[in-house]
């Protein structure tokens, strides 16, 4: 499954356009600009404008002047209270504005999934988090689990006073992953170039996700657990850090089973007019 790595870093890079495109702070990895990229119709996404990214409590000194450099004025933050209790506030440059719209909720059976993970990723226990619930996730951030705080990034978008833009989550990548899947969506990218954008991510975090996935087996040794179910918490603890595409792919099949297509759950769930999308279009596309 790490292959996975290589073969999204040749896979992304293909379509992503030459233009000037900002990835990677020191305390955040998985951060980067989501300009550059080709739409159906021939325009491209403006640089510097809307980054995506995991959480940002670790930026450093450097990172901090790297923020100001890019002008950030807006930070969109998924994460609910308790992880960012366990993981602390964001650090950011003074006076840029901070909007909480915190997705958690009931996935797979599993109550209050984002915070049930926190437990997971102290311990290495991800008995209750087997690879299926990866696509589950997607699904369920589509099917009114973020409904509202998707709608809420979009009115964010909407004023230009608010750019540039980040949204993140935890690692930058489920609830992240959809945003950014909508945002490409909405400006009119292709479905190939979605999918690509999200397994960058496996990219971003490679050095960071091969040593943390060694770490969350040798704590998950503490558990009495058979050689099989230590093998399946094992393939857990890879299919929640190394992406797949059927991954992402989900959020789209059930947005469609919703409303028909993606872009009529943009339009439609998340009440985004034709003339809004136009103007976010005019504002981002060059």
């Amino acid at each position: 499954m790490l292959g996975t790595l290589f073969i999204a870093s040749v896979a992304a890079l293909a379509t992503v356009a030459e233009t000037e495109r900002f990835e990677g702070l020191e305390g955040q990895p998985n951060f980067r600009d989501l300009g550059g990229y080709q739409t159906t119709d021939g325009r491209t996404i403006r640089t510097g404008l809307v980054y995506r990214s995991g959480e940002l409590p670790r930026t450093t000194d450097a990172d901090l002047e790297t923020l100001k450099r890019l002008g950030v004025r807006t930070v969109v933050n998924f994460l609910t209270d308790g992880e960012t209790e366990f993981r602390g506030p964001d650090r950011l440059p003074e006076g840029v504005r901070e909007i909480s719209l915190p997705i958690t909720g009931d996935v797979g059976g599993i109550p209050d999934a984002a915070n049930m993970l926190v437990e997971a990723r102290k311990t290495g226990d991800f008995r209750n988090f087997p690879p299926e619930f990866n696509p589950l996730v997607h699904e369920e951030l589509v099917s009114g689990l973020a409904d509202d705080q998707y709608t809420a990034l979009f009115e964010v978008l909407a004023d230009e006073a608010n750019y540039p833009i980040v949204f993140h989550c935890s690692h930058g990548i489920h609830r992240t992953g959809t945003a950014a899947a909508l945002v490409l969506t909405a400006l009119g990218v292709s479905w190939d170039v979605v999918r690509e954008d999200y397994l960058r991510s496996n990219v971003t975090r490679a050095d960071e996700v091969a040593p943390r996935i060694e770490d969350l087996k040798t704590l998950a040794t503490a558990f009495e657990m058979s050689p099989e179910e230590r093998a399946r918490n094992s393939a857990s603890i890879e299919a929640f850090y190394v992406l797949e595409p059927e991954y992402i792919d989900a959020s789209r099949t059930k947005a469609a089973q919703r409303f028909g297509s993606l872009d009529a759950y943009i339009s439609e769930g998340l009440n985004q007019s034709p003339a809004d999308l136009e103007r976010l279009r005019a504002f981002l596309l060059e």
